[in-house]
């Protein structure tokens, strides 16, 4: 469920209004808007003022099914800590959020916000923009101690010193195996004749891109310009050969269930939803490899509480906190070690939930799990047209 209000992202030129004004100029060299690491921190009153402020997504943390207002996980870190958290669901879409808080971080000025969470191709944007502070590993333990090793060093923020992630999950394909009547290997398998007409691919640049470049057999940690091309190449002659159906946003969830899709791009965390439904989903990390992604916390610049906001993500790596959360949200888990708090539990769904790879991915699909390196702000206006020309964005 959560997934349906979190998944309008970027279009266009890297997005419209500030995003495009500032992935344009970046692109011509002039970062405008960059930060210098030493102007980053302000006087942390974390101290004195136990509070912080923590904006996220809709429908992105535990609620109690009795007390929609109570948030078990939340509201134990501060009785533990005596930090009162205000929390806000304001993010609804990474470009607007974007747009909503660029002009305070350009302008060195305070967000008013403590910690945010953002998917991480948009932190690609901040990190390199300096718009976001080094954390203090030595005062987290428990992300040292529990963050996935497949997630520990993306392109843009080699060793996360400066994001968590909040929740992961993968981009890979969904299809209905009982009305397709065989299985789904490859990421080649769509382009046979039995689909056409019937498979949907994400409209999103930088959701899309990954999957399909690993169908050619490209290593998504270091691909080229010509693999992007090569890539789009081919996704044009489906289109002019009406093998592809169309390209979505979320709605290729209605599509897969109503039967009028057999196969789509999808996300892992949308499927578990699906196959509550109808069981006859099936999600696939094709033999070539699938994207893993994550949405990450960051304390933006000049963050009145950094301290606190740094042990409440670390609050949030303790095993039992993230079986929890996990539990809940039904994401890929940032921390493997919670897959055993839920295994040990006697509640039969949680430890059903130990053993769905789409939360706890098993050793062979972990082997074919990727990171893809980030769309460079140089590269983003070409790639952007190109790819918006062959959706009709």
């Amino acid at each position: 469920m959560a997934d349906l209000s979190r998944r309008a992202l970027l279009r266009g030129m890297g997005g419209t209004g500030v995003t495009g004004a500032l992935a344009a100029m970046t692109g011509c060299g002039v970062p405008p808007a960059y930060v210098k690491e030493a102007d980053r921190q302000g006087a942390d009153r974390s101290a004195r003022d136990r509070k912080l402020v923590f904006a996220n997504w809709p429908l992105y943390i535990d609620v109690d099914d009795r007390h929609k207002q109570r948030r078990p996980t939340l509201d134990a870190f501060e009785r533990h800590t005596g930090i009162s958290v205000t929390y806000t669901e304001e993010i609804n879409d990474n470009d607007e959020f974007f747009g909503k808080i660029s002009p305070a971080l350009m302008n060195h000025q305070s967000t008013g916000r403590d910690l945010i969470v953002i998917s991480d191709w948009m932190c690609a944007r901040f990190v390199r923009l300096g718009w976001v502070q080094k954390m203090d590993r030595a005062a987290q333990p428990n992300v040292a101690a529990h963050l996935d090793p497949l997630l520990r060093t993306p392109h843009f923020d080699p060793g996360r010193t400066h994001s968590v992630p909040w929740q992961s999950g993968i981009t890979g394909i969904a299809y209905n195996r009982k009305k397709l009547g065989r299985e789904i290997k490859h990421t080649s398998d769509l382009w046979k004749d039995d689909l056409r007409g019937r498979v949907t691919l994400l409209s999103g640049l930088d959701e899309s891109f990954a999957l399909l470049m690993q169908g050619e057999g490209v290593d998504i940690t270091r691909w080229k310009a010509d693999d992007f091309y090569r890539m789009t190449d081919r996704i044009r002659r489906l289109v002019s050969e009406g093998h592809i159906r169309r390209f979505t946003g979320n709605d290729y969830i209605k599509d897969l269930d109503s039967g009028d899709v057999l196969a789509a791009q999808a996300y892992s965390g949308d499927v578990i939803q699906l196959q509550a439904d109808n069981p006859d989903i099936e999600f696939v990390v094709p033999q070539e490899g699938a994207e893993l992604w994550a949405e990450s916390l960051l304390i933006p610049n000049l963050a009145e509480h950094k301290r606190n906001a740094e042990r409440l993500i670390d609050y949030y790596y303790r095993p039992e906190v993230a079986a929890e959360l996990a539990a809940w949200v039904n994401y890929v888990c940032p921390v493997p070690a919670a897959r055993e708090v839920l295994a040990s539990s006697k509640d039969k769904e949680r430890t059903a939930l130990a053993e769905d790879p789409l939360i706890f991915p098993d050793d062979a699909m972990r082997r074919r799990l990727a990171i893809a390196r980030d769309i460079t702000s140089k590269e983003r206006p070409a790639f952007a047209k190109e790819w918006n020309a062959i959706v009709g964005l």
